[in-house]
């Protein structure tokens, strides 16, 4: 819990009621590496903050591909955020990559700390302001960026996943083949 605490101290100043308040309303959960936490068009139910482990969340197209949408880590929230705070069918898929712990505030909780802790709003606010630049810089490099330049970036963003993620994982991320991948890092090394 004092992850969480840490983080959201790191962005708003807050009271110890505050936190205790919080702290009643998570839930401690842990999964296995492969496990899904949710699929797509189900409802999600919970949003989560990684204390250990890593997700990836994605998409599968058409022809049956999958394409990573991002990966999540220590110290991050995930989830579905249309299908949890608009309760529709969710878009994605979220699979832990690793063996996960996390702790998940269910919406009944997640509407009781915006109502009753103003500085869970400001906290919440500046999460999703985050959440929105990154995706908008996520489809800014998918149409401008070439592939090595897209690769190139996530190592400088990324370093300590490309230990934790398998290059195929990588792979999807990027839009790329495995062999293609394989071929942008022989050139880069």
């Amino acid at each position: 819990m004092d992850t969480l605490f840490n983080h959201i101290k790191s962005y708003v100043s807050i009271s110890d009621n505050e936190l205790s308040e919080l702290k009643h309303c998570m839930k401690e959960e842990t999964y296995q590496k492969n496990d899904h936490l949710l699929k797509a068009n189900d409802y999600a139910k919970q949003v989560h903050f990684i204390i250990e482990g890593c997700v990836r969340t994605y998409i599968i197209d058409y022809n049956g591909n999958e394409h990573n949408i991002s990966f999540s880590k220590e110290d991050w929230w995930f989830g579905d955020l249309n299908s949890f705070i608009r309760n529709k069918p969710a878009s994605f898929n979220i699979q832990a990559l690793e063996s996960l712990k996390v702790l998940s505030l269910n919406k009944d909780k997640w509407d009781y700390l915006l109502n009753e802790i103003p500085n869970f709003v400001v906290y919440t606010r500046s999460l999703f302001r985050n959440t929105m630049f990154a995706h908008e810089e996520r489809i800014l490099q998918n149409l401008s960026f070439t592939a090595e330049q897209r690769y190139k970036y996530f190592i400088k963003k990324y370093p300590e996943l490309l230990q934790r993620i398998s290059q195929k994982q990588i792979a999807r991320y990027l839009g790329v083949t495995p062999e293609f991948l394989s071929l942008l890092r022989k050139k880069i090394s």
